[in-house]
């Protein structure tokens, strides 16, 4: 007797799991980056911010570590859903939200990045 297996979401396992690990520890380098360069700084002010955004590489390191963040949050709060809500109308209407809003914050992080 074979039983069927119920397939209520895609992408879960091993890659999911190492790639909140990869973000995690993404996040904690850029942490430590960003510590260092603020502690740097001699008065921590307005025009030092903005200088020390004007840095290619500051952007594109804090760009990569907000794509980390929001994959990081996405791959969470699917599996909370998942876990949680069981009409499937309601975790595909809340799965899309999020990811409308993820969308929208990644969106938003590049405008203000390269607005500067």
């Amino acid at each position: 007797m074979t039983t069927k297996r119920i397939v209520t979401g895609a992408h879960y396992g091993l890659r999911d799991w190492l790639g909140q690990r990869i973000t995690a520890i993404a996040l904690v380098l850029y942490t430590f980056y960003l510590l260092f360069a603020v502690m740097t700084v001699p008065t921590l002010t307005y025009s030092s911010w903005y200088r020390l955004f004007l840095n290619p590489f500051m952007k594109v390191a804090t760009l990569l570590a907000m794509l980390a963040l929001i994959y990081h949050a996405w791959v969470g709060i699917r599996d909370v859903l998942m876990d949680y809500f069981r009409a499937t109308w309601m975790r595909l209407s809340l799965e899309v939200l999020t990811f409308a809003l993820l969308a929208g914050y990644a969106c938003w992080t590049v405008i203000i990045l390269w607005k500067i």
